[in-house]
């Protein structure tokens, strides 16, 4: 878990495993918590460059997290997403929460 958690200014960055089932979920929400009440975590941002599989646990995580930070204005975004993981955030209905980056889309 050591450098899975980054704080940039007020945002959480946090660095999702390459798998994420219910045993890398639930150790991740714990630790991601740790970080929400112990920082000044104003937005937290999910970064997938690792991830390529996440079943409904890491679906969990996310909005739980979600739903810690929206009751204070912030918001939760995704980075590094590949076509499974958007897959999973579109099936799953996470796009209405999460804040989608698009790199490519932001160099043209």
């Amino acid at each position: 878990m050591e450098g899975r958690f980054q704080m940039l200014e007020n945002y959480l960055m946090i660095r999702m495993p390459e798998e994420i089932d219910h045993h890398q979920a639930a150790s991740l929400s714990k630790d991601a918590d740790r970080y929400i009440l112990g920082e000044q975590v104003k937005h937290i941002v999910f970064d997938f460059e690792d991830t390529r599989f996440m079943d409904s646990s890491g679906v969990g995580v996310v909005v739980g997290r979600y739903k810690k930070i929206a009751c204070f204005g912030g918001r939760v975004y995704a980075v590094h997403a590949n076509r499974q993981i958007m897959r999973i955030i579109q099936v799953s209905g996470l796009k209405k929460i999460l804040h989608i980056i698009d790199e490519e889309a932001e160099d043209e």
